[in-house]
């Protein structure tokens, strides 16, 4: 195996190298480590697969690219013999790669890293990579004879160890900053040497020759070669690219369940259902209520109530109508959608047949259980489409309603006015005593990464009714003169927020907040925003209002003069809801507004509408030579994102693509993979 001196019956060969698949070889071990790594990033993140799933799909990234590297380098050299190489062998040199890889991430992993792990994965990256290339060498078949020179075999394997220590330790120690291309790509280049290094310190050591004067033929010198390094970098490129798509494929994936459907029952959940009422008009729906479940949580866990709702949830999967939609809307409520009118007595049949098979206590776990319920219907039927939701829930709301397995039917006469009463009168108790929440959603510069401010959007979890829809309560509470006292209330609690991020030291985020039309001349709005700017000791440039177009449009002047008075105190004023109103053009050059925000509705079907997208285009263009900042509401895929980035400079994205809305703590943790703060 070991050569240390020249003996006189021995011919030594010379071989030579081919720059440029020399170089080809480097590539392909730095873009398996950079692959690696972007899987390793997903490692540390709580997600729809298990860590061990990313962990897995890094190290076969990473050991294919060591496997790959290693073949295509030996192409790269040229000696003047045919080379052939033995199948068994050469599959085999694959294994210590990968599972070298496996041990070396899985290590790196660990949380609170002392010196010695780092020293071992480290050393376990080398050995794998060293025994990878010395298997690959002994997998070679060729009429002549080989051996290494000892010091440069043991230099090879402690310059693949050293390299990949000191790859992996720039890895653990900055690894939460991974998310940074150049850091990433910094760090993956310095894998990508540690495999080339190693690979081509080990082919110095070795010495090839034959025994005697005579040389072997070479007829056939290069043709095994070539046909090496084109399966190599076949499988090297095919691996990487394949992973890299995979994993691309399964974000898209993960997101698109984790957004759209109930993890318990797989069913449609409450995201969906308000997309489809916002995209169709229903003509029915009903409305499932579990009522006291929390009773059973309680008495035998969590686990039983689980049960609970996938048994309901089978049950209306099998004798539900088979034109209707089911979704699971909350944590104890299912929604049935018709979309034909004709149906509405189908489905009251249907309903009650349901009513009557749940009526009979569930058997969970040998324990049968009696679960009260009642199910709630709305239809078109004189009604109006766009309210039959509101509808179904006000029955649900009424406080004569009772939970004994009956279908009610929505009556305009009896359950409006109730559920209308009954949240204007809890309003004062949910400010008092916490049932309004507020979320944030940040709105991202999409070509620079920088996090430009967040929206404070108001929510109700509601003691009785659960959560209520915004789209619910705050029309009725803006009907009822409410919203003024609940503006004042957001106000005060985004201001408090905000303290509360500075005292901490955390980046904090320019915030803004709805303000109704009829509030906003208000000179009320303006005494409450300095009060709570002083009491919470915070800038006034943090706070962002936004304005409707048509809610201030009847009374323009006074908005005009409004919005240049927020500005003179520091404030910012955004136009909300940019193109849904009559007058948008007329009136836009005259409110002194510093950005405008593009509607939902105008994203939703770009870029597949050429309309749609003419207006999107239009509006950009018209927001930027008005020297305002642009936010575009309600962005939430990959082929809206590259129409809106290449039709603007600078594109401000609010929506699902980046993030959905979070709570405060859960909003600064969502931060931290963003390296600026614009404020």
């Amino acid at each position: 195996m070991f050569i240390t001196h020249k003996p006189e019956d021995i011919v030594i060969l010379q071989g030579e190298y081919s720059l440029s698949i020399v170089l080809l070889s480097i590539v392909i071990a730095f873009l398996a480590s950079y692959t690696a790594l972007s899987l390793n990033e997903r490692i540390r993140k709580n997600g729809f697969f298990s860590r061990n799933f990313w962990l897995v799909l890094a190290s076969i990234a990473m050991g294919m690219g060591i496997w790959a590297m290693h073949f295509i380098g030996m192409s790269a050299f040229r000696l003047p013999v045919s080379m052939e190489y033995n199948l068994s062998a050469t599959i085999l040199s694959i294994f210590p790669a990968v599972m070298a890889s496996y041990l070396a991430f899985y290590i790196s992993n660990r949380t609170n890293l002392t010196r010695w792990p780092k020293i071992l994965a480290g050393f376990i990256m080398g050995i794998g990579i060293a025994s990878m290339h010395y298997i690959g060498m002994s997998a070679m078949e060729m009429e002549i004879d080989y051996a290494y020179q000892p010091v440069l075999f043991i230099l090879s394997i402690m310059i693949s160890i050293l390299v990949s220590y000191v790859a992996l330790y720039i890895f653990t120690s900055l690894q939460k900053f991974m998310g940074n291309f150049f850091l990433k790509a910094i760090t993956s280049l310095l894998m990508g040497i540690a495999v080339a290094s190693m690979h081509y310190t080990g082919m110095e050591a070795v010495v090839f020759y034959t025994e005697g004067n005579t040389l072997p033929s070479t007829a056939h010198a290069h043709h095994m070669n070539v046909k090496m390094l084109i399966v190599s970098v076949t499988l090297g490129i095919g691996v990487i690219l394949g992973l890299s798509g995979l994993s691309s494929l399964l974000d898209r994936y993960v997101d698109f369940r984790l957004n759209h459907f109930d993890a318990l029952t797989g069913m449609p959940n409450r995201r969906q259902f308000e997309k489809m009422l916002n995209v169709s008009s229903p003509a029915n729906i009903a409305i499932i209520h579990l009522h006291g479940l929390e009773k059973w949580n309680r008495r035998y866990g969590y686990e039983v109530g689980d049960e609970v709702i996938r048994a309901v949830s089978e049950t209306l999967v099998k004798l539900k109508p088979a034109y209707c939609m089911l979704y699971r809307i909350e944590g104890n409520r299912f929604a049935l959608v018709l979309e034909n009118e004709r149906d509405s007595e189908k489905l009251i049949l249907s309903m009650e047949r349901i009513m009557a098979f749940l009526k009979k206590p569930l058997v969970i776990n040998e324990k049968k259980l009696a679960i009260d319920m009642v199910c709630s219907v709305a239809s078109s039927e004189g009604n109006d489409r766009s309210e039959l939701f509101a509808n179904a829930m006000a029955v649900l709301q009424h406080s004569h309603t009772a939970f004994n397995h009956a279908v009610i039917e929505y009556d305009p006469n009896i359950h409006t006015f109730a559920f209308e009463r009954n949240l204007i009168q809890d309003i004062d108790r949910a400010m008092r005593e916490d049932e309004l929440f507020v979320l944030y959603q940040p709105k991202i510069c999409s070509k620079t990464r920088v996090v430009f401010g967040v929206e404070a959007l108001l929510r109700w979890k509601h003691s009785v009714h659960g959560v209520i829809s915004p789209g619910i309560f705050i029309p009725i509470l803006e009907e009822n003169g409410k919203m003024h006292e609940v503006t004042d209330w957001l106000i005060d609690h985004v201001c408090k927020q905000i303290s509360v991020w500075n005292s901490l030291e955390l980046p904090i985020f320019k915030v803004a907040i709805n303000i109704p039309g009829s509030y906003f001349t208000s000179p009320h709005l303006m005494e409450t925003l300095k009060q709570c700017v002083s009491k919470y000791g915070i800038d006034s440039h943090f706070l962002e209002l936004e304005i409707t177009e048509t809610s201030v449009i009847d009374q323009i002047e006074d908005a005009i003069r409004a919005v240049g008075a927020f500005k003179e105190f520091g404030f910012t004023v955004a136009l909300d809801d940019f193109g849904t109103g009559v007058s948008s053009l007329s009136y836009l050059k005259r409110l002194p507004i510093s950005t405008m925000k593009i509607d939902k509705s105008f994203v939703d079907d770009v870029p597949q509408s050429e309309k749609d997208s003419a207006i999107m285009k239009a509006i950009i263009s018209l927001g930027h030579s008005l020297k305002l900042k642009v936010v575009i509401e309600g962005v939430e895929n990959e082929e809206q994102m590259k129409f809106l980035s290449s039709n603007s400079e600078n594109p401000i994205i609010q929506g699902y693509y980046y993030s959905k809305p979070l709570e405060a703590d859960g909003l600064v943790s969502w931060i931290d993979d963003f390296n600026e703060i614009a404020v």
